[in-house]
């Protein structure tokens, strides 16, 4: 498979197909229409770091019309939505794979599709890729590791690089400044000087790629394992500036006199906090402080406030999210979420009674919504106060536990108005309207403070309400 592998390598990279037995029976298909099969990309890279990859991608010299010929007996399902640019898809078993024709493609300035020129050879191909690590490939079935561009040694040595110089790599996609910064998240690795500095000279040409290429980016950027160092790269190439500028606003600068915790470093730690399993959580602990820069104001005795960054943060992570093109339930859990960060806050120094519960459950929404919020409030605990952390997380304890209590007793999230707008309609002889709304509202309120209450009790409030409001019929 080459000299420069360690035994161990050898032994993974063997691992690897032998985990997925279709790639040497696709591998001897191929070769006996005379064309050469390569697998690929992620795959080969993350069988050399010892771990599993839920795609196989392949590169063939087989134009995709043979590919098309040689594949459609073997694979249970074959689509050709891709065979434009080469590629053909199928599934076998419980496999789903990708062929594409070696390519030596370019990508048009803004354009999300590449301008297809089919290659040569597996060289040609493995350089038009993002990086020197994604470049390497195993031909099969003979098990031949290639790695024309060193990327081996840059995995070995945790190096992001490109194939070819950076500017043209980034010119032919910009979006793979993006992919620089998640790669470094994903595997913690650094990236190296030219790209760095190619990235920050040419962080402009990142407006020339769609909203959602960059969400999307952005996504697998924030739930990996290293996301500081991937926010850090974003940050100082100026790449943040063009599609994210909240995140790079939190460094924000501190004098002498006026001291605050270094909202950037603490909103990062937050991050890394949160599950990386929920996009919308960290995506929530990306943007929870977003409106402190918006809202600090210092004070004569040397403190910083930052009153209402909730209310204001809210507002601009929906904002941004609504720029990225973030779905619209996605928009508004992350913007929910940002703006109850605060909600627990004193509640450790002061009792909640059950009627404060009561509504932190019903403001969270659903129990997935509930989680999060949880989550959120303890992971913005990066104070090195052990004794404040003990006391923060205690309180956090006692508030789950309350909560728990209360929905044995009742579903607290579900909590409606004790009488419909049909029956305050009929007992008060009202007609549809703006009077009906505030009578729901104030039973619900009701509902909230004093826990279940009995139809009758709730004829006997709306009764007083509406003897308040001067209502005719009461």
């Amino acid at each position: 498979m080459g000299t420069d592998l360690t035994a161990a390598q050898h032994q993974q990279l063997g691992a690897l197909v032998a985990r997925h037995p279709i790639a040497d029976d696709l591998g001897a298909r191929f070769a006996g229409a005379g064309h050469e099969l390569y697998l690929v990309g992620g795959a080969v890279r993350d069988a050399l770091l010892g771990r599993d990859s839920p795609d196989l991608d392949f590169a063939t010299s087989a134009p995709p019309e043979v590919s098309e010929q040689v594949m459609r007996p073997w694979a249970d399902d074959l689509w050709l939505t891709g065979a434009r640019f080469g590629t053909v898809s199928a599934r076998k078993g419980e496999w789903h794979v990708e062929v594409t024709t070696f390519r030596a493609d370019t990508y048009a300035p803004g354009s999300r599709h590449p301008e297809v020129a089919y290659g040569p050879d597996i060289t040609g191909d493995l350089s038009r890729r993002d990086f020197t690590v994604n470049a390497m490939a195993v031909r099969v079935p003979e098990h031949r590791f290639v790695d024309p561009f060193r990327g081996l040694q840059d995995l070995n040595r945790g190096v992001l690089r490109t194939p070819v110089p950076a500017e043209r790599s980034f010119a032919d996609d910009p979006l793979r400044m993006v992919r620089l910064a998640r790669f470094a998240a994903q595997l913690g690795a650094t990236a190296d000087e030219e790209a760095v500095k190619a990235a920050t000279t040419m962080a402009d040409q990142i407006d020339t790629i769609s909203r959602e290429r960059i969400r999307d980016e952005l996504n697998r950027l924030i739930c990996a394992p290293h996301v500081g160092a991937g926010l850090d790269l974003l940050c100082d190439t100026g790449l943040a500036d063009r599609f994210l500028p909240e995140v790079p606003a939190l460094r924000m600068e501190r004098d002498p006199v006026h001291h605050h915790k270094d909202v950037y470093a603490h909103t990062v730690a937050v991050v890394q906090r949160c599950s990386p399993h929920d996009t919308t959580l960290r995506l929530a602990a990306l943007l929870h402080d977003i409106g402190k820069p918006a809202t600090r104001e210092f004070h004569g005795d040397g403190k910083v406030s930052f009153h209402g960054h909730d209310h204001v943060g809210a507002r601009m992570a929906r904002k941004r999210m609504e720029e990225l093109r973030y779905p619209k339930q996605q928009i508004n859990d992350v913007a929910d979420l940002v703006y109850l960060h605060l909600r627990f806050h004193g509640y450790g120094d002061d009792a909640w009674t059950d009627a404060a519960v009561r509504r932190y459950v019903r403001d969270a929404g659903s129990a997935q919504q509930l989680q999060r919020l949880n989550e959120l409030t303890r992971a913005d605990v990066t104070t090195r106060n052990r004794a404040k952390a003990r006391r923060l997380a205690a309180a956090m304890d006692q508030l789950e536990q309350r909560i728990a209590a209360l929905q044995a007793e009742e579903e607290v999230a579900k909590i409606r108005p004790p009488l419909d707008g049909r029956q305050i309609m009929d007992h008060l002889g009202l007609e549809p309207g703006p009077v009906v709304g505030r009578a729901r509202t104030m039973l619900l309120e009701a509902r909230l403070d004093h826990g279940p209450m009995s139809p009758e009790q709730a004829y006997a409030l709306l009764d007083a309400w509406a003897e308040s409001e001067g209502l005719s019929g009461a």
